[in-house]
């Protein structure tokens, strides 16, 4: 009895504490240890109840209590990632401090606020970052660029548009770092991005995620499209696109005769005479003479002239004829050929035995499908493009559709710690109404009830007494059971016992009376015969 009350005391207070046991939450999870020790500290100082997982990597509270939780965490800047970020500078002591000292606790302060923004990133669990800045040397012309190297601990393998993402992020943080010059390596040792100067990785990923988009967004817009005409989930479409990754880079020039401009025109005349007049352009005496030039002019103009007259005219005209000079680029990533593939199901009927029909479309359907691809994918017969749309039965069978959560359960919303909640108590009121069936209630019964195949009520065995009533007693009407009720021929055993013990009583303290000497002996050998 005593074991089985208290084995239903420790069962019940078991039920009580779990059921009365707040909900815990996490607090925040993928914690270092050195976060782990200041939030316990916060924690305990505050009185909020905590329970630690992952070895300490993830700390519960009262799920009421967390938001509360973390915005007294806040005040502290905890959590901190094990990074120490700019409230490096929020010390009194920087006073004696000098510029190299300054200097280290910015970069250090820098890297750890990169590395935290990193890890707010979905796929980043932990993030840890290198900054290389060269200082930069008085009188010196030439300056070395920054570099920065990165160390991610992802959940799930990043993706090339992600690790630009975090490239870019960096260099953008930092003072004359390029994207070219981060490198990142993930926990593996995988190199995700070199910081190489000329990266031709990076414009080759760049093609192929171009070429990936490409290929998914015509897929999307012709399900879009057929989805519409013959259901949801009753075609399948593979687009294959071929993409001309060569860059070509063209310089033409372009003269055009008919429209021409006078640039600039020269003019040249000459003109000459020749003749036969003796002229006396000698040196004489008589032209030195005062009067000798007079004499001389007015002979040669009396004499008649004689000779030839010469007069040449040039022109030169420069005319400029228009030019054009054109320098084109054309990129990679050209589209050069487009390939689309469509499996298109047929129609389903039920038949005489309710089972579902196959019918194939009709030719003229499977046509307009066609047209249709070609339209939304601008479909090109020059350049090679190809479309095929075919009818061919599916392997399953169109299902049921989807149930639609309405009424109560649309309106209720559970989430799974709720589900789980709710599981829980049920699972502890089961267990509690199957110890009261089977446990409690067959004990109490069998306590209170007594026993009636034997008609006897379960008592100490006892011998049965041969105990007369003493001369003078007599036996009362009154006293006398009533036979056929139990509880009174429970009552008349109980008096008979009673009886036999007070007589027994009696009996051993006439003997003590009487013979003093002989009990002394009897209770020594009992004595006796206990030690021994």
């Amino acid at each position: 009895m005593a074991a089985v009350t208290a084995a239903l005391i420790g069962f019940f207070a078991l039920v009580i504490i779990r059921i009365s046991a707040p909900a815990m939450a996490p607090l925040f999870t993928d914690l270092t240890l050195e976060d782990s020790g200041r939030i316990v500290k916060e924690l305990d100082g505050q009185g909020i109840a905590y329970d630690l997982r992952a070895d300490g990597a993830t700390i519960l509270v009262p799920k009421a209590m967390v938001a509360r939780a973390r915005m007294r965490l806040a005040e502290t800047s905890l959590p901190r990632g094990g990074s120490v970020g700019y409230e490096i500078f929020d010390k009194s002591d920087t006073l004696g401090t000098t510029s190299f000292v300054q200097n280290v606790n910015h970069l250090r302060a820098l890297e750890g606020e990169l590395a935290r923004t990193i890890r707010s990133l979905d796929r980043v669990s932990a993030a840890r970052v290198h900054l290389v800045i060269p200082e930069r040397q008085l009188f010196a012309r030439d300056r070395q660029d920054p570099s920065a190297a990165i160390v991610l601990r992802v959940r799930s393998s990043l993706e090339p548009s992600q690790v630009r993402a975090i490239r870019h992020l960096v260099a953008s943080a930092v003072r004359g770092l390029k994207p070219e010059r981060v490198s990142i390596v993930d926990e593996q040792g995988r190199l995700l991005a070199d910081g190489v100067s000329n990266d031709p990785g990076g414009i080759a990923e760049g093609l192929d995620e171009r070429h990936t988009a490409l290929e998914q967004r015509l897929k999307q817009q012709i399900e879009s499209i057929i989805s519409s005409v013959v259901g949801p989930g009753r075609a399948r479409v593979q687009v294959s696109a071929e993409l001309d990754y060569s860059r070509i880079q063209q310089t033409s020039d372009t003269f055009d005769p008919e429209s021409k401009v006078i640039r600039s025109t020269q003019s040249r005349e000459e003109a000459a005479q020749s003749g036969e007049a003796q002229r006396e352009d000698g040196v004489s005496v008589g032209n030195e003479l005062p009067g000798g030039n007079q004499q001389r002019g007015a002979r040669e103009r009396e004499a008649p002239a004689r000779g030839d007259a010469n007069k040449k005219s040039e022109e030169t005209v420069n005319y400029e004829i228009s030019r054009t000079t054109r320098t084109e680029t054309i990129e990679a990533g050209r589209v050069k050929r487009i390939a689309v593939a469509v499996l298109v199901d047929g129609v389903y009927s039920k038949g005489a035995s309710g089972d579902a029909a196959y019918q194939p479309r009709p030719k003229e359907e499977i046509d307009r499908i066609a047209a249709l691809v070609r339209s939304a994918i601008g479909f090109d017969q020059k350049r090679g493009d190809q479309v095929e749309v075919v009818n061919l039965r599916f392997a399953e069978v169109p299902g049921t559709p989807p149930i639609t959560e309405d009424g109560w359960f649309s309106f209720l919303r559970l989430t799974t710690d709720d589900i789980m909640q709710v599981v829980n108590l049920v699972v502890i009121a089961i267990l509690s109404l199957l110890v009261l069936l089977f446990v409690l209630r067959p004990l109490v019964r069998r306590i209170v009830t007594p026993d009636e195949s034997t008609g006897e009520v379960r008592t100490t065995p006892q011998p049965a007494p041969s105990i007369v009533p003493q001369a003078g007693e007599s036996a009362s009407p009154a006293a006398k059971p009533n036979l056929d009720n139990p509880a009174a021929r429970m009552i008349e055993f109980a008096q008979i016992q009673g009886e036999v013990h007070q007589q027994s009583i009696q009996k051993v303290g006439e003997l003590a009376t009487h013979n003093p000497y002989e009990t002394v002996s009897i209770i020594r050998q009992w004595m006796h015969e206990k030690t021994a």
